[in-house]
């Protein structure tokens, strides 16, 4: 299972740590997955979706 969200389709971010020396080593910034349950066609379905979405998701259902 890829890491990457449902509905916003955000993946990892790729990049170096920097230690003093300002050696680099390649380093992930994963996505903040979540497993929900949502109406997907009148159904629940589990759905992998980012926190970020996730809140989106929520504020845009208490403004309906």
């Amino acid at each position: 299972m890829s890491r990457v969200c449902e509905i916003t389709g955000k993946r990892a971010l790729s990049g170096n740590n920097r230690s003093h020396s300002l050696r680099a080593t390649r380093r992930k910034w994963n996505v903040n997955l979540q497993t929900v349950t949502l109406m997907v066609d009148g159904k629940p379905q589990k759905v992998r979706v980012s926190a970020r979405a996730l809140r989106t998701l929520k504020t845009q259902a208490k403004a309906a």
